[in-house]
């Protein structure tokens, strides 16, 4: 007959415990980093549109305010794509750093 040893399951408990508190310091320390870079990229933004404005409200012709929109245009779109992807990315590596503590608490069983 095997017997319950109560040092097991604290032991158990103890593992648990400590493997959701660095699955939770993971989760953290990643969104912490997606929001900060989501905070650049749209003080980046909002900076570009201003300077894109201002250009806009000194021009003499319509071909340069033209020029400058298409150029404006064609900035913040590449800059979103590189952005969206390094944020991507970003969620990537946070999926893989959110799983690996409970993977490796469900190993050590």
């Amino acid at each position: 007959m095997n017997t319950v040893n109560p040092q097991d399951f604290q032991k158990l408990g103890q593992v648990n415990v400590e493997g959701t508190m660095k699955a939770v310091t993971e989760w953290q320390k990643s969104l912490q980093a997606i929001a900060t870079e989501m905070t650049n990229y749209s003080k980046r933004s909002f900076e570009d549109g201003s300077q894109t404005l201002e250009k806009l409200m000194s021009v003499k012709s319509l071909d340069q305010a033209f020029e400058i929109q298409s150029n404006f245009a064609k900035r913040a779109y590449d800059e979103y794509m590189q952005q969206m992807t390094k944020i991507g990315g970003m969620y990537t590596e946070f999926a893989k750093g959110a799983v690996k503590p409970v993977t490796n608490a469900f190993q050590a069983r």
